[in-house]
């Protein structure tokens, strides 16, 4: 039994000492793209580099009204880039809303090594410049699953009109136990993303939209950040929903119509 025990210990070792290695090959999935790529789509865009520092450019696309009510600021998930997301911009901009969304370090044309630090000081940069053209009033933050965390971040360090969470993690550290429940999460994961420590500090409304079917963030995670401060976090749940599919839903759609035309 002692042996057995022993080979138990130095397994979860290995896979501790594993995982720190390579989480970010398994938590960041990105599509790369060429600096060169010409993007196309058929509403106006404009195609935005902004330069944190020597070495960090970060990638993104402006769809643009010509008399906006205001701006959304589009964080998406892990997979993918800028390219792919940009088709849900359609869903916000047919509402006379300007649309920016970016890449993070890595995704799509944007440069740089990505640590948690970093990558949140570069939507504090790129949410600087916005701030040079749209009065907070104006600007609304949207965070979709793994975007979330950024977008509740940028909320409790700014003044937003609101917050938009579709399909966010109470943690990172809550997904990751959730399908590595033997490891010990709290010092192997280098990626926290603390949206349940930063949405307290969030002074704007925020609305949380989840799937009541969504098997890779179940909706308890949203209903426990909305009792962190039920008087100023609205949970709308989309009965049915999944993790990716909650805009083949007619719900989701007039929730977002009702929000932004307020």
């Amino acid at each position: 039994m002692p042996f057995l025990v022993w080979y138990i210990v130095i397994g979860i070792f290995i896979l501790s000492v594993t995982g720190y290695f390579v989480q970010e090959k398994l938590i960041f999935k990105p599509e790369k793209l060429k600096q060169d790529f010409q993007f196309k789509y058929d509403a106006p865009f404009k195609e935005y580099f902004f330069d944190v520092e020597p070495g960090v450019r970060i990638n993104g696309l402006h769809f643009y009204r010509e008399n906006p009510k205001g701006l959304i600021l589009y964080f998406h998930g892990n997979t993918r880039s800028i390219k792919g997301w940009a088709r849900y911009a359609r869903d916000f901009y047919r509402y006379d809303y300007d649309v920016v969304l970016v890449d993070y370090r890595g995704f799509g044309k944007s440069t740089g090594r990505r640590s948690e630090k970093e990558m949140l000081g570069d939507m504090q940069f790129v949410y600087d410049r916005l701030k040079e053209k749209y009065s907070e009033n104006h600007l609304i933050m949207y965070g979709r699953s793994m975007g979330s965390g950024f977008a509740t971040k940028l909320a409790s360090d700014n003044d937003p009109r609101y917050l938009i969470l579709d399909a966010p993690y109470y943690s990172f550290r809550k997904v990751v136990e959730r399908f590595l429940p033997i490891l010990p999460v709290k010092y192997v994961l280098r990626f926290h993303l603390r949206t349940d420590k930063w949405i307290e500090k969030v002074r704007c409304h925020t609305y949380i939209i989840h799937g009541t079917k969504d098997w890779l963030i179940p909706i308890r995670h949203s209903e426990a950040l909305q009792k962190i401060n039920s008087r100023m976090i609205t949970l709308i749940r989309i009965h049915s929903g999944g993790h990716n599919n909650l805009p083949s839903f007619d719900e989701y759609h007039n929730f977002i119509r009702d929000i932004l035309k307020y």
